[in-house]
């Protein structure tokens, strides 16, 4: 079985920051890609920062400048640094990775559960 456990979100002021972290656990062989999505109340999942294996790193044009992903290969966690906060970012933010339990196993994807991401303003 494959874990992901998120920490780290909570409530901040608009301009505030917040560190986001995300560590995959289990039976795991090698981690594609880790990635942070979040969902606002009534709108769909959004891809906000992905980071791959080989070093690849893209964030959504509305965070660029003021969210940084980042990766520990060793410890297999991610974590996004959210600075300048605004209203609009305020959502559940979701960790996801694409991995293999077992060598030449074909990648699947897993979820975190979730943490809350409330910006006041």
């Amino acid at each position: 079985q494959v874990q992901l456990v998120e920490s780290g979100g909570g409530l901040v002021q608009d301009g505030g920051s917040l560190r986001l972290s995300c560590s995959a656990s289990g039976s795991i062989s090698s981690i594609n890609s880790m990635c942070w999505y979040r969902q606002a109340p009534g709108k769909q999942r959004e891809l906000v920062a992905l980071t791959t294996s080989g070093g690849i790193k893209t964030l959504r044009p509305s965070v660029e400048g003021r969210f940084t992903i980042s990766r520990d290969n060793a410890q297999n966690t991610v974590h996004l640094q959210m600075n300048s906060l605004k209203p609009e970012d305020t959502a559940v933010y979701y960790c996801n990775a694409v991995l293999q339990q077992q060598p030449h196993a074909p990648a699947q994807p897993y979820w975190g559960q979730g943490t809350q991401v409330t910006v006041s303003s």
